[in-house]
């Protein structure tokens, strides 16, 4: 016989790199793929989250303009009925007015306020140096002589910009003795806005910039401030375009650099407001996912080509291994072979060993069982206990009584239940009688009354009329349904409505069945294995269906189970009918 090193190279070594180099050119492709999506998928994502905050921005930028624009109105109407500014118009005397409009300034907080007569003159400002000042000839002035009620005026301004203000006419007798006027401090917002990389711009109805932050815009369409700035080469704009391939066509351009516009509806004289937010944000954000997938390719290159290399220098190291394994396998023949002689020797001290492991194994086995089948009448037992209890602190002697007969009967069923768990170990039952089983299942029912009313579990019964009588030891049988039972609720634990159906026929056999709504079996091939189970530890040993099954087998039926169709498990119990093994023998 030709003995071959496991080591040495396969002929198929050749034929099998082409796979490899096929791999590594489907990962590029593959890599180079998901970036041009992520690219694209990221950056229409970036984009519409930043057009929506852009969006919410601008309303809460509206929102506040015209509430100032709202409290500001309010001042003229409330000035021109004041008795003292009407008693100094009319008598000519303006020596306190002025510290009046400044105390009115302070609380209300505006820009400023004028006193103006009937000829344009200002007789009182907050401002004390422009008392003295003409405005006959001012938009604010004539407006409001004209209108008679308080009217608005967007001054424009020498150096660009513009003048806000409300003004009304202060009239006594149907003759009006001069005008008030309330600058609106608009230019806030410019100051707040000034903080920000984006472009804010507001509009009047005209299409012309009225406030920005931009101080140059002021006064010019809005069109023509948008253009201004310097021209884009024929160089440079083929630059832009191949730049911005990856991405969607920009909204606009500010100065020669790609923007997204968003603009709202301001509710004051069809004003506009809109905002410029440059893609550099946006492209930052894709940039640095991208540049981790990046990575994580390259990562993962790295990787298979360093398996590679690993996989060609271990056949190198392989061929010089190959003459000393050959060399070391007769030795490891020749101890392989004194190991055996020593391991059959050992046999015999192995099979006493494990016939005392069986032992011990047994009896971990019965101990166990014997605390899982004790634990549910125990649990009762404390109930009833504490029920008791209760019922004697209220002086209800008799309602204790029936408690404390309970917990006797309990006494007596842990009592059978310790002689009936070496069922387990020796098959078979001296304590056979005719039993109903739907006796046994109002019992069972009782025993786990306790556990059913710490649950809201709807429970739904389907028994025969007539009785159905099986052969069977009734504590045994009881120990079933019992376990039965259990499952069930514990199945159901974290289910949103529990429901257990129980269902009895008799026919050919007696047939319980019990259903829930529960989570179902994983395993049906172990469910009946001793130790099997799928609860967490110490909340289950896994011995109740192992127990079950054995007892069913004993009283001449089976216990099977099943994965209902709408979710949930299934399962059945079939007993022989009383008298039909009379019949059958007969």
């Amino acid at each position: 016989m030709t003995l071959r090193s496991p080591l040495a190279p396969s002929s198929d070594d050749s034929s099998a790199s082409w796979p490899i180099r096929l791999a590594v050119g489907l990962l590029v492709i593959f890599a180079i793929v998901v970036v041009l999506v992520t690219n694209r998928w990221l950056t229409d994502r970036f984009t519409e989250t930043t057009r929506n905050r852009a969006d919410l921005r601008l309303a809460l930028y509206s929102g506040n303009i015209v509430s100032e624009l709202q409290r500001t109105s309010v001042v003229p109407l409330l000035l021109g009925q004041d008795p003292a500014l009407l008693q100094a118009l009319k008598e000519g005397t303006f020596t306190s007015t002025s510290q009046r409009l400044m105390r009115v300034q302070q609380e209300i907080g505006v820009a400023s306020i004028m006193l103006l007569d009937k000829d344009g003159r200002t007789v009182a400002a907050t401002n004390r140096n422009i008392l003295g000042t003409w405005f006959a000839s001012a938009p604010f002035y004539l407006d409001a002589i004209r209108a008679g009620d308080t009217v608005f005026t967007a001054t424009p301004r020498d150096g660009g910009g513009f003048d806000f203000a409300y003004s009304r006419a202060i009239v006594s007798d149907g003759k009006p003795l001069g005008v008030i006027v309330v600058a609106v401090d608009l230019m806030k917002f410019e100051r707040s806005w000034s903080g920000l990389q984006d472009v804010v711009v507001v509009t009047n109805s005209e299409g012309v910039v009225v406030l920005g932050t931009d101080p140059r815009w002021r006064g010019k369409p809005l069109e023509e401030a948008l253009t201004r700035g310097d021209r884009l080469s024929v160089f440079d704009r083929a630059l832009q375009a191949t730049t911005d391939f990856t991405q969607r066509p920009p909204d606009a351009y500010l100065r020669g650099e790609a923007v997204m516009k968003t603009e709202a509806r301001v509710p004051f004289r069809g004003w506009r407001i809109y905002n410029f937010t440059a893609y550099d944000s946006v492209r930052e954000r894709v940039n640095g996912v991208l540049a981790l997938e990046i990575m994580g390719f390259a990562i993962l290159l790295a990787l298979t080509f360093y398996v590679l290399s690993r996989r060609a220098w271990s056949q190198t190291r392989s061929f010089r291994r190959e003459s000393a394994e050959l060399r070391l396998l007769n030795a490891r023949l020749q101890r392989e072979i004194a190991e055996r002689e020593k391991a059959q020797k050992s046999l015999e001290v192995a099979e006493l060993t494990l016939a005392q492991s069986s032992k011990l194994a047994a009896l971990g086995e019965m101990s166990a069982a014997v605390s899982h089948e004790l634990n549910q009448p125990l649990a009762a037992m404390k109930t009833y206990l504490a029920g008791a209890r209760l019922l004697l602190q209220r002086k209800r002697p008799e309602e204790a009584l029936s408690s404390f007969q309970r917990i006797d009967d309990l006494i007596d069923r842990m009592g059978a239940i310790t002689r009936q768990l070496k069922s387990y170990a020796r098959k078979g039952g001296e304590a056979f009688e005719p039993v109903d089983l739907r006796t046994s299942l109002s019992s069972a029912l009782s025993m786990m009354e306790p556990q059913l009313k710490q649950r809201l579990v709807k429970i739904t019964r389907a028994l025969p009329r007539q009785p159905v009588m099986v052969m069977a030891d009734r504590i045994r049988l009881e120990q079933v349904i019992i376990n039965l039972l259990r499952n069930a609720l514990d199945a159901t634990r974290q289910t949103a409505a529990p429901q257990i159906d129980l269902m009895i026929a008799a026919g050919e056999t007696a047939t319980l069945t019990v259903r829930d709504n529960g989570h179902g079996i994983e395993d049906l091939e172990n469910l009946f294995e001793p130790f099997y189970t799928t609860k967490k530890p110490g909340e289950g040993v896994g011995l109740g269906l192992a127990i079950s099954s054995g007892i069913v087998t004993d009283l001449g039926g089976r216990l099977t189970a099943r994965n209902a169709e709408g979710g949930g498990a299934v399962f059945e119990m079939q007993l022989p009918i009383y008298g039909s093994e009379a019949e059958a023998a007969e």
